[in-house]
């Protein structure tokens, strides 16, 4: 596969107004993509975008407009909304692209925008270096005419759109009366609609992280900060907790006793419940190779299989389609349920672990521990972006050495990160303190190897 210049594996990314996440960029993409996707014929062609609550979305969604108008693109807007609403209504309008303007889980100095195609589902690797080849053409290859630019509307109604959609996905015969329960939306693309749609289902709502202002999303809120969460149930005295991201397309739990519940746990109790029901496809779920060695023996032990992936929600996903499984996510709460959703979607897994508190009458405590997970260690090691460690010998050396010392209890995985110059460093075994030396010395030899 060709090098990618401005994709990596989730879009593109970057702070924003500074290469690759300018408004210049931003402007290419539309040009580019709008090219890629207006085929030949009389009927006009639609691309729909959306949106997180980041400063910088005001400057991103002008100029992705300025250049799909230009091409003769017309366009929806959506405003704030979940990337996974981004991916449904893509289908659902109709529409040949839709954008997700989103950095997800990032501060709000960064942003990134995501595509999706006519079916929903992310661009591919092929599709993206397509459009990547138009976005270095020249600026005026194949405007449209005057009267052939596109027109643009808001749409208003997208965000009860998609709280009907989420609905729709937990039982009707069931509801969520008599429950308390605490939802962080990270002051992100979530903040109304979440909370809209489990007081519709009937809890009683204690929201948090709603109040964005452009530069609050992700602050000490989310999935990636449960604190704020675990205090919040406590506080409230909450049944359980939800923290969603800033894209709203992972989700992380807490039970009544503010203890976090990772995307692993999440995944295993899905599982173990669609098991029991008959609603697993697949003979098990797709996860990555950063998942816990301790969901894979849970699923073994029942008779269901774990594949794993490389790391990103989109490689999850096509594993799953080609194996026709329903289930399958990240540890990190990309959690994607392919009976509803073409990607991750927070809201909606979170749905389905409350599904099980109902139909069980067990409190989040009793199911949040489906398994022990095996001792796991992640170091992150930042470098500069010219350097290239995991081609050097002494980090070879030092994997290969690891793996020779955990010999068969464990794994190591060292891996670049798609959106960041750091390297992840990660191994796993029934030893804690061997697991962390090793993670140590490979973390060691690639700061030595990166000076």
């Amino acid at each position: 596969m060709s090098k990618r210049a401005y994709f990596g594996t989730d879009g593109i990314r970057g702070q924003a107004n500074r290469h690759p996440m300018t408004a210049e960029v931003a402007l290419r993409v539309g040009l580019a993509a709008g090219k890629l996707f207006r085929t030949e014929g009389d009927r006009r062609h639609l691309v729909v975008i959306g949106k997180d609550t980041r400063l910088s979305g005001y400057m991103i969604e002008p100029a992705l407009v300025a250049g799909f108008t230009s091409v003769g693109m017309d366009v929806r807007l959506f405003g704030p909304l979940p990337t996974p609403g981004v991916a449904m209504m893509t289908r659902s309008m109709r529409a040949d692209l839709g954008v997700m303007i989103s950095a997800s889980h990032n501060d709000f100095a960064d942003n990134g925008i995501k595509l999706f195609g006519p079916d929903g589902y992310k661009l591919s690797d092929e599709m993206e270096l397509k459009i990547e080849a138009h976005m270095d053409e020249g600026l005026q290859e194949g405007l449209a005419q005057p009267a052939e630019l596109g027109r643009v509307l808001r749409v208003d109604d997208a965000q009860a759109r998609y709280v009907e959609i989420v609905k729709a996905t937990f039982p009707r015969q069931l509801s969520l009366n008599g429950l308390r329960i605490v939802i962080d939306c990270a002051n992100g693309a979530a903040y109304k609609v979440a909370p809209t749609a489990l007081y519709e289902l009937g809890a009683e709502v204690i929201p948090v992280g709603v109040g964005p202002n452009g530069l609050n999303i992700n602050e000490e809120c989310g999935s990636t900060y449960p604190q704020t969460m675990s205090r919040a149930v406590k506080e409230y005295r909450a049944d359980i907790g939800i923290a969603l991201d800033g894209d709203a397309d992972r989700v992380v739990v807490c039970d009544e006793k503010g203890q976090v519940v990772d995307g692993d746990q999440i995944m295993a109790i899905i599982a173990d419940s669609w098991a029991r029901t008959g609603q697993l496809k697949g003979g098990g779920v797709v996860a990555t190779v950063m998942s816990n060695l301790g969901l894979e023996r849970f699923l073994g032990q029942r008779q269901m299989k774990l594949e794993r992936t490389a790391v990103g929600d989109r490689y999850v996903m096509q594993r799953m389609r080609e194996g026709g499984f329903n289930l399958g996510g990240e540890q990190s709460g990309h959690v994607i349920l392919s009976d509803f959703s073409t990607t991750g979607d927070g809201l909606i897994a979170a749905l389905q672990v409350l599904r099980v508190i109902v139909e069980s009458g067990k409190r989040m405590s009793e199911l949040a521990r489906q398994f022990e997970p095996v001792p796991q260690k992640l170091e992150n090691v930042r470098f500069s972006g010219v350097a290239k460690p995991l081609e050097h010998d002494l980090v070879k050396a030092a994997i290969s050495d690891g793996e020779a010392r955990l010999n068969s209890s464990g794994r190591i995985v060292v891996r670049a990160s798609g959106t960041e110059p750091l390297i992840r460093v990660m191994a796993e075994g029934d030893d804690a303190k061997l697991v962390a030396q090793v993670v140590r010395d490979i973390a060691q030899a690639v700061k030595s190897a990166a000076a």
